[in-house]
């Protein structure tokens, strides 16, 4: 671990919280124009994050009757965000199920290239029936072929970077990020993976994950020293303790019921009819996380939560609030501050994914006061020492995984 917190903000539409685009003086609708993404990453740029990162998925969901969505694809974004800024980095995820290595390789590769190494990729093996349909397939692959298609969809995209000539990367090769939690998300996770985003709720369990990987990595013969380890964090912040609270309330009165709900039932992979508000779940409908479908990382999330606190589902649909399943933290800049100290000198984390509850007003509060108290306490860089991702990251270019240029053409995924 380094003597600095690495820390990204994840530019997620208005903001994490399923009611955030309803927060007072809040533009639901901003996250639909270019000047909400370049404002945030020019104000991130300013405070010495490491990368804005954009999420996203190749579907139309349907849960944007209840919130806004993200409506713009992530690298069209970031080129236009590269141009506006100078130093952040810029971190795109892109799915391995539903693209083509050689064109993604080319596209990401020359987006490093013109903005000066600052690119990374978020893997993806993209979960859902919905993504599957808008390619025409009546259901999503399994989950142990996703990861197989992805493992080597990753080498391949590795090899035409470490092969090009022409328009090379400033920092060698783009960054290659990874987020999964499941047994396959490990071990891809392990064997690829520069930085891994998590989702953690136990600061134990994160540091046996962040144990896990790095074990992981020198069983590939990879330096464990390489692998960057984010947590996702949501932070609501207030002047006063007092105030945070009443921030976290309001954006719990806010959250439209039917998208709390859809979003839940898709992360548990059952519907909620039925279901009494004021009793548990019940525990014969909750399968073991390795045989879940869908996205294994966040149903282990949910699971932990549920077998952890036995909440009714009420409480535990307002725990999440509509969000991803990240962890939550309210507080004053000092107390989650504290916070994210506790779990840097662990070694739960190398530093954090953050995911303001609204935005850009929390990002504004976070970049405004949070950081100058991590910079205040030592844990935060005032100045970037380089220029490119991997300098942020403190990261060298690795070498290509075993066997990489044995493959052959990668065949879609059925």
């Amino acid at each position: 671990m380094s003597g600095r917190l690495h820390i990204n903000v994840n530019i997620l539409n208005a903001g994490v919280f399923g009611g955030s685009w309803r927060f007072p003086a809040t533009d639901g609708l901003a996250s639909y124009t270019i000047d909400h993404y370049t404002s945030i990453a020019k104000k991130a740029e300013a405070a010495k994050l490491d990368a804005v990162f954009l999420a996203d998925g190749p579907s139309l969901d349907p849960s944007i009757t209840h919130r806004t969505g993200n409506n713009l694809e992530p690298t069209t974004v970031l080129a236009r965000v590269a141009a506006q800024t100078e130093r952040i980095g810029l971190i795109a995820t892109l799915s391995s199920s539903y693209n083509d290595p050689v064109e993604l390789a080319r596209r990401l590769g020359d987006l490093d290239h013109l903005s000066g190494g600052r690119f990374g990729w978020n893997v993806v093996t993209t979960a859902g029936p919905i993504a599957a349909r808008n390619f025409g397939r009546t259901g999503e692959p399994d989950h142990g072929l996703r990861y197989r298609r992805a493992s080597e969809f990753v080498e391949q995209v590795v090899a035409a970077w470490a092969a090009r000539t022409e328009f090379p990367s400033p920092q060698g090769r783009p960054v290659v990020v990874q987020a999964g939690g499941s047994s396959d998300g490990k071990q891809l996770a392990s064997r690829v993976g520069e930085v891994v985003f998590s989702a953690e709720q136990d600061i134990r369990k994160a540091k046996a994950f962040r144990t896990e990987l790095r074990d992981g990595a020198r069983r590939f013969g990879r330096n464990p020293n390489e692998i960057v380890i984010l947590p996702g964090l949501s932070t609501v912040l207030g002047s006063t303790e007092a105030e945070a609270i009443e921030r976290r309330e309001l954006l719990d009165d806010l959250l439209p019921d039917a998208y709390a709900r859809g979003r839940l039932a898709g992360q548990l992979g059952f519907s909620l009819d039925g279901l009494a508000d004021d009793e548990p779940i019940p525990a014969e409908l909750l399968a073991e996380p390795d045989e879940a479908g869908g996205s294994q990382t966040f149903y282990r999330v949910v699971k932990d939560i549920i077998d952890r606190e036995n909440p009714t589902l009420r409480q535990l649909l307002k725990k999440l609030s509509g969000g991803g399943g990240h962890r939550i933290v309210v507080g004053t800049p000092e107390q989650v501050a504290d916070d994210i100290e506790r779990w840097f000198h662990y070694g739960a984390a190398d530093g954090f994914n953050v995911i303001p509850d609204v935005l850009p007003s929390g990002f504004d509060d976070f970049a405004d006061h949070l950081i100058p108290e991590l910079q205040r306490r030592g844990l935060f860089r005032t100045e970037y020492d380089g220029t490119t991702l991997r300098d942020h990251l403190g990261l060298d270019v690795p070498d290509l995984p075993a066997g990489v240029w044995d493959r052959g053409p990668l065949q879609a995924a059925p």
